[in-house]
């Protein structure tokens, strides 16, 4: 069995999970990185997108997180994110009606910041509906 570390993966409202874990991968800025034991001190940008976290004896699991960042520190990893959704939390419907919302306001055109909301929104909706999707296939 390989080595773990322990992880703090909190959203803003709640702790998604704390404990051990084998492996971690997270949506950044350069792509997905991965995380495993013994991982050099670091801190990363996250963006909306895909988690993955290996449990010790466990499947690999998913979850859809917002825009946080990641520390490494010490053998141990704290990911702070808005929000992280596990596949059974995450509503199609709700997802769905908040992309198309964030496109129509995209296609609006007002306010650089309105626009780089939508777009977060966006964004943050086409993850959900990418990991439930992953799920139901």
């Amino acid at each position: 069995m390989s080595e773990s570390f322990n992880v703090h993966i909190l959203a803003a409202n709640h702790p998604f999970y704390e404990g051990e874990c084998q492996s971690l991968i997270l949506p950044t800025l350069n792509g997905m990185y991965g995380v495993r034991a013994h991982h050099r001190n670091m801190i990363t940008a996250i963006v909306p997108g895909e988690l993955q976290y290996q449990l010790p004896g466990e499947e690999k699991q998913v979850a859809s997180v917002s825009a946080g960042l990641a520390k490494i520190e010490n053998g141990e990893v704290l990911v702070l994110v808005d929000s992280a959704e596990r596949p059974e939390e995450i509503d199609v419907n709700r997802a769905k009606r908040q992309a198309d919302e964030a496109k129509e306001a995209i296609l609006q055109k007002k306010s650089i910041q309105e626009y780089r909301i939508a777009q977060a929104s966006l964004a943050r909706a086409l993850s959900r509906l990418r990991v439930k999707n992953r799920i139901i296939k």
